[in-house]
């Protein structure tokens, strides 16, 4: 068992993913690498080895039992059949009697394809998620399993199967040193029983752990420094002339010393002066030595090609048949759908309000059969194609949602593209024949449609078949497009499409010939023309006659769609080969794209310069220079008094505190106790570590403390400086470091910074004072290198994970806080980066602030940097709260009192020791209840003194309190968002790109579509065509502009959450940043469709018509940016967002007076056509073109002017186009100020 250490950014990773043949292939890789002497492309490498990786990537709707399971069906049984079956034998031979309790495990993991395993069992006892086996994994919205458990869980995922090479990427971020023992020490016996082979990186490993391994491999610079036995590694390095510390761990030595800042502190040859050894230098240096020469020696030798060696390896790239491939596939996607089925009903019941106001805006008492009213039935059908179409549109969010873990398990070799593509297209075949079956059956009599039945099925029979290919062609949008973004904009473009070429729009006959594969290729044609030649050809209508032809043909003759009967089902196969079509490219699209890379940007024109070389050489060696210091071992900080802005030092004493959350209904428990009985005080100028094993109730205690727990029920008495808590004026003094590292990803780390010092610094602080603060935070976290560096997604781009860490400290730092809570700042950082962060954390300490860290697996160095420590045990409870004393001396002696506990071994890690001696397992075997035994002893009621003392007010002290809630007032608040707000848009352009190509593509399709037919209206259907452009863009530009600002927003407010906790601003200064700065790229996607459109189209030219043109639609994608604001302030998550935002679409989209004009309109639903947007924007976009407008047309074969026809069948007035103008623009307002308000009162986040 290898380890593998070297700096973040080193090539840890890299190297892992090409010993694991996973390296993409667009990069250039030299050099050999072979398994058993046989090289990577004679054998399947990502089948034979595991790679697991350092992002935590799992379905959050799966349990983690369900999870493992999973995994360990796709993975196989590998060759354990194999080996059970020749074991068995030779027992036979050899007259053994093997154990049963063996004998039955080793049987049971050997059989192939089980649903689950013992395997299973054995892996989530090892890794300690037996607690959380039937927990969901959860999100960051949705109540799942810890950061710690989910690190487990991706180790568990992948040694649950047979692979005998593993290659692991920081397994151990984000567990307590306890557990990171137990799980090392798992792999380690799994490397040992069954010789396999494993090289694991790790970020800090403790000494014990560092000594389960037998070899080391240290990086540096892309570089191998050394590559040997553990044991050996201290004597090269001591050659080297460098020695390791007294109570240092030799992991932390060994990466600090090739560091050029902390080298000199390991300089041990006095007598001689000490000069910087390079990496290059040890590199040479251990090629020399006898481990180098020996290993070069080896590699020089190649294995030989024998049988045996062959047989651990994979050839075949799946571990089951095809069949067992897609039943566990298959019986993923129906539990997926299972734990989804909120969306599903909430999706349907969306469906069905939409069905119902369908039939009850057509409904058959008002609806004639004559040629008038064959429109209105056209529209009903036309309006029910794009209700099911709608309703198809969240598919797009849903499989998106997906593709990351999708990604993960294919690169895995789990399963093929189409395992994955064909259930996720069968199981929703029910779906869509349900949701199909009952729009059909609410509308199809109630609109009264032909009442023949055979016709109702044929009805129902084209728009299953709609829904279905609907479905499959979103399906196959998101897995190219694959990301929200992206999706959400081809997806709205294909809405415009199938809409505009649909055949009732624009008529087909009205389209350029060149364009007529729009309509061919299109479901929605084949949907129009088997709906309504089932409807217009039925016996009712060929009884009624216009001329010589019956009103059905005559109609069917003006809208192009004059095709035989038999061309129903033409229609009908047309729509199913188009849904088999979409599947197959789905498939191939999931099998052969690779996901989105990862990158990195910076936004500096100082750096530009220097990259070009533009600054002079000399300078920036000099600067260069000044970045090497020689650092001391302690953790004090080297400049007293930085970091000294005015603050008021402030104790925290918290009394007999209780936490409990509800249980769901269901259970026989109502209620879970998280924290039971918590006494304790936090003070000044002393740093607290709380610490426990994973799930005791850290980071609980500390939400709890600091006012972050927005559910459950608290109980107890917090004080703050002798004072009762009160949260507005807490959150002020304060600071959190959240462990999740949220940041706005479109900034820079200094803007990051400047954005927080001018919302949390008191506004009497100058600008001066405050930017040079900044820069004294930046030093001090040592961020200055990076400080132009975009933030970025977590686990997608921008900055690596210790970097997000640092900057969570730091815009925590730059608020000047009395009071610092930090959730373990350390977890995924090295050696050298946590002691970094701790020499920072010791400064701001020792400005005589309260700091309180939780910690999951401190090095001895780190964990002696604490002044006291508070630590829990499983069920919330406190096992002991006292100071650590000198090397720990008194919490060891503290324990080593209690009789029959076991004493620390000589250079232990006390951190280690304590979790291990005081866990579940080591109370069991003791019988000791440590939090008992803490209650009864003397330091228990020292510590309940102490609490009395810290409740009472200092003399002459006043409680906390502030004039006004907020640092800034509400102006400099709304500017401070505005500008980031202005720097995020900016740095967008995956949404703001996107909407302007959308914008572009779509308005030259429409000014093709109707080319220069503006003015040339001469009947009914020239009208209805030129209004039907108008209306297509306003309903479709909306759509886009409501889906596209859905996914980014939900981003928005997951750092809002942060910042509003923070005390940072008001939700309504938030909100109004978040509306205004909408504004300009409104207007500037509102007016490239005016200029596009209106030259193709020849509308008729004044100032006036333009004007009012640009207007209308400004004032209609407003209205839509800002539903779509709203939307997401009302749901938890973007698929429900989503399936919200296709219902309020059919409902824009049926009252709009398009379908059924006002004055036809139910008196019952008029109210709802003046509540909505679209009536109104359509009758501004209408009237102002046309109905001034007094030109001579027919309509139905009856003379009339363009103006009276829109003033008789719509009811649109040209002189009311004053008030239409007011209205236009109170509804964005209302709808902003609706977003303000709900984005403020209902928090979705994680409790």
């Amino acid at each position: 068992m290898t380890l593998l250490l070297g700096p973040p950014g080193c090539g840890k990773t890299t190297f892992l993913l090409a010993l694991a043949g996973k390296l993409s292939q667009t990069l250039e890789v030299s050099g050999e690498i072979t398994y058993n002497g046989y090289g990577l492309d004679e054998f399947n490498p990502r089948k034979t080895s595991t790679y697991v990786s350092q992002y935590d990537l799992h379905t959050p709707e799966m349990t983690v039992r369900e999870t493992l399971d999973f995994s360990a069906r796709f993975q196989g049984i590998g060759s354990r059949a194999e080996i059970i079956k020749e074991v068995s034998q030779r027992e036979k031979q050899a007259g053994i009697v093997p154990d049963p309790d063996v004998d039955a495990y080793m049987k049971a993991i050997s059989v192939e394809g089980t649903e689950s395993t013992l395997q299973t069992d054995y892996i989530l006892k090892i890794l300690g998620l037996d607690n959380c086996a039937d927990t969901m994994v959860g999100d960051a919205i949705r109540r799942g399993i810890s950061g710690g458990e989910k690190k487990r869980l991706t180790t568990g995922e992948m040694i649950v199967g047979p692979t005998k090479v593993l290659f692991m990427d920081e397994i151990s971020n984000g567990l307590d040193s306890s557990t990171s023992f137990q799980v090392v020490s798992c792999i380690q016996h799994l490397v040992h029983h069954t010789d396999a082979t494993a090289l694991i990186s790790l970020l800090q490993p403790a000494p014990e752990i560092f000594d389960l391994f037998d070899d080391v491999i240290l990086m540096a610079e892309g570089k191998v420094v050394y590559h040997g036995p553990r044991t050996y590694i201290h004597k090269f390095f001591k050659n080297c002339g460098f020695r390791c510390l007294e109570r240092k761990g030799i992991a932390d030595f060994i990466q600090e010393v090739i560091s050029r800042k902390d080298q000199a502190q390991y300089w041990y040859h006095k007598e001689q002066p000490y000069r910087y050894v390079s990496v290059n230098q040890f590199i040479q240096k251990f090629k020399e030595c006898k481990i180098g020469v020996s290993l070069e020696k080896e590699l020089s030798d190649p294995l030989e090609k024998t049988q045996s060696r062959r047989d651990s390896l994979s050839f075949k790239r799946y571990s089951l048949s095809k069949w067992e491939l897609f039943k566990a596939c298959l019986r993923r996607e129906f539990l997926l759908m299972k734990r989804n089925s909120f969306l599903y009903v909430f999706k349907t019941l969306q469906l069905l309000m939409g069905a119902s106001m369908t039939m009850t805006v057509f409904l058959r008492t008002r609806m004639a059969v004559d040629i008038i009213h064959a429109n209105y039935y056209l529209g009903a059908l036309f309006f029910t194609l794009m209700l099911i179409i709608v309703d198809a549109f969240p598919e797009l969010s849903l499989t998106v949602s997906r593709l990351e873990v999708f990604h993960k398990q294919r690169e895995l070799c789990f399963y093929p593209a189409w395992a994955y593509a064909i259930p996720a297209a069968i199981l929703k075949i029910p779906l869509s024949f349900l949701e199909s079956f009952l729009l059909i059956s609410l509308t199809y009599y109630t609109i009264g449609y032909s009442p023949e039945v055979g016709r109702f099925f044929r009805q129902f029979l084209v728009s299953f078949g709609l829904h279905v290919a609907g479905m499959s062609m979103f399906r196959l949008i998101s897995s190219v497009s694959q990301t929200i973004v992206a999706s959400t904009t081809a997806g709205t473009l294909a809405l415009v499409i199938m809409s505009s070429f649909g055949g009732f729009i624009v008529t087909q006959p009205s389209m350029p010939p060149w364009l007529n594969w729009g309509f061919w290729l299109n479901p929605v044609s084949y949907g129009e023309i088997g709906m309504a030649l089932n409807e217009l050809l039925a016996p009712r209508w060929e009884k009624v006659k216009s001329g010589n032809t019956s009103a059905g043909q005559e109609t069917l003759e003006n809208r192009g769609l004059n095709f035989d009967s038999s061309f129903y089902w033409l229609s009908v196969a047309a729509l199913f080969g188009l849904t088999a079509l979409f599947n197959v490219i789905f498939m191939l699209a999931l099998t052969f794209l690779k996901p989105p890379g990862k990158s990195r940007a910076m936004v500096s024109f100082e750096r530009y310069y220097q990259l070009q070389g533009q600054e002079d050489s000399r300078d920036e060696s000099i600067h260069n220079e000044s970045k090497i210091s020689v650092e001391t071992d302690s953790f004090s900080g080297s400049e007293t008094g930085k970091m000294v802005l005015p603050f008021q030092p402030l104790t925290v004493a918290f009394r007999d505190v209780q936490y409990y959350v509800n249980i769901p209904m269901g259970f026989k428990q109502k209620k879970v106790q998280l924290l039971s009985d918590i006494t304790g005080a936090f003070r000044p100028g002393i740093l607290t570590a709380l610490m426990g094993v994973s799930g005791a109730g850290k980071t609980t205690l500390m939400d709890v403390l600091s006012g972050r727990k927005t559910g459950g029920i608290i109980e107890g008495e917090i004080r703050i400086g002798g004072y009762l808590k009160v949260q507005d004026a807490y959150a002020r003094v304060s600071g959190y470091c959240e462990q999740t590292d949220i940041h706005t990803p479109h900034l820079t780390v200094e803007e990051s910074l400047i954005y927080s010092a001018w919302l949390r610094l008191p506004s009497y602080i100058d600008s001066e004072t405050k930017a040079s603060f900044i820069n004294e935070v930046l030093e001090t976290i040592e961020l200055d290198e990076i400080k132009d560096s975009i933030v970025g997604i977590a686990g997608v781009n921008g900055l690596s994970t210790e970097q997000r860490k640092r900057l969570t400290i730091a815009v925590e730092l730059v608020a000047n806080p009395s009071i610092m809570f930090m959730d373990e700042p350390t977890t995924g950082l090295d050696a050298r980066a946590a002691a970094i962060v701790m020499r920072a954390v010791k400064n701001v300490v020792e400005t005589g602030r309260t700091v309180v860290c939780t910690i999951h697996q401190p090095s001895i160095h780190i964990f002696e940097a604490f002044d006291e420590l508070i630590l829990m045990k499983t069920g919330g409870r406190i096992i002991y709260s006292g100071p650590l004393g000198q090397n720990s001396s008194r919490v060891i002696q503290y324990f080593q009192n209690i009789p029959g506990f076991p004493k620390i071994k000589d250079k232990y890690n006390p951190a280690t020791w304590m979790l291990d001696v005081t866990s579940k397992s080591a109370e069991a075997q003791t019988s000791i209840d440590f939090a008992d035994v803490y209650e009864t002893s003397t330091l228990y009621k020292e510590n309940i003194e102490l609490v009395k003392q810290l409740s009472s007010p200092p003399p002459d002290s006043k409680e906390l309190e502030f004039p006004t809630r907020f640092p800034q007032n509400g102006w400099e608040q709304f500017k401070a968002c505005l500008w980031k707000q202005h720097l995020s848009y900016w740095r967008s352009p995956s949404y703001n790109l996107a909407r302007f190509f959308f914008f572009s593509v779509s308005s030259v399709i429409f000014g093709i579509l109707f080319w220069q037919r503006g003015t040339k209206i001469n009947n009914q259907q020239d009208l209805f065509n030129a209004l039907g452009v108008m209306y297509s863009a306003l309903f479709f530009f909306g759509i886009n502009s409501c889906s596209s600002i859905l996914p980014f927003i939900s981003i928005q407010r997951t750092v809002m959450y942060r910042e509003m906790f923070a005390g940072m601003y008001s939700s309504w200064a938030y909100s109004f940043a978040q509306v205004i700065i909408e504004i300009p790229y409104l207007v500037g996607v509102a007016l490239l469709y005016v200029m596009i459109t209106y030259p193709m189209i020849g509308f008729y030219w004044s100032a006036y018509k333009v004007l009012w043109s640009f207007y209308t639609m400004f004032c209609s994608l407003l209205c839509f940016t800002y539903l779509g604001m709203m939307i997401v302030s009302l749901t938890p998550n973007t698929p429900v967002a989503f399936i919200m935002a296709s219902s309020s679409y059919s409902v824009l989209n049926l009252f709009s007076g398009f379908y059924m004009p006002r004055p036809e309109m139910p008196s019952w639903w008029v109210w709802l056509y003046y509540l909505t947007p679209t009536s109104w924007s359509l009758n501004a976009i209408f009237t102002s073109q046309y109905g001034d407008i007094d030109k001579e047309m027919h309509a139905f074969g009856e003379p009339t002017t363009v103006s009276a026809f829109l003033e008789n069948y719509f009811g649109y007035h040209h002189t009311s186009l004053g008030s239409v103008s007011i209205v236009l623009i109170i509804f964005p307002v209302g709808l902003a100020l609706l977003f303000a308000y709900f984005i403020g009162k209902l928090n979705f986040q994680r409790s």
